[in-house]
C-alpha cells in the first residue's frame, strides 16, 4: 500500500509593481476568460489596452493594488482592490472604499485555502489605509468563501442594465 503524503506549501502573496505588467496583464485577461466565459479566440484587443492603461495609471498612484500568489516559485493567483473615494457618510465617514475584484487562483490550486489567503492579504491592505468599507461582486462558486469571512449580501442594491 503506498502512503500519500500531503504537503503543506508555503504560499507567498506579493504586491505587483509596474515591472510586473506583463504578468499582471496575463492573469487579468485569463480571470476575464475564465469569469466571463469568454471564448479563448475572442478578439479582447481593446480590452486588453483599456486595463495595460488603468494599471499604468493606478498602480504608481495607489488607486489599485494588485498582488500575485506563488506556491513553490511558479504564480498559482492573484487579486486586486480598487480604492476610490465616495461622499463621506454615517457608515462610511472617512469616505474612502476598497472594491475587491480579480480574486483568482487556478483550478488546481482551488480549495486549498489560497484564495482565502488573497482576500486576507487585501483586506489587510485596505486595513491599513484606514478603509473600512470593503465590498466586491461574487460568483456561485466564490459567494460560500465570501459569507465565511464575513461579507454579507447587500441589500437595496440594484445596477442599471442598459439596453
Amino acid at each position: 500500500m503506498e502512503l500519500i503524503k500531503t504537503v503543506n506549501l508555503e504560499t507567498i502573496i506579493n504586491k505587483a509593481t509596474l515591472q510586473e505588467l506583463d504578468t499582471l496583464m496575463q492573469w487579468r485577461m485569463e480571470v476575464l476568460h475564465h469569469v466571463f466565459a469568454i471564448p479563448e479566440d475572442a478578439d479582447m484587443a481593446s480590452l486588453e489596452i483599456a486595463n495595460r492603461k488603468y494599471y499604468e495609471k493606478q498602480l504608481p498612484i495607489g488607486g489599485h493594488i494588485a498582488c500575485l500568489v506563488r506556491q513553490c516559485g511558479e504564480i498559482v493567483g492573484c487579486g486586486g482592490i480598487c480604492i476610490y473615494n465616495e461622499m463621506p457618510s454615517p457608515d462610511n465617514p472617512s469616505g474612502q472604499c476598497a472594491y475587491l475584484m480579480n480574486i483568482y487562483c487556478r483550478e488546481a490550486y482551488r480549495h486549498q485555502k489560497v484564495g482565502r489567503k488573497i482576500v486576507s492579504w487585501l483586506i489587510e491592505q485596505a486595513d491599513r489605509l484606514g478603509i473600512t468599507k470593503i465590498y466586491l461582486e461574487t460568483s456561485k462558486d466564490g459567494k460560500r468563501l465570501y459569507t465565511s469571512m464575513n461579507f454579507e449580501d447587500m441589500a437595496d442594491m440594484i445596477k442599471l442594465i442598459r439596453k
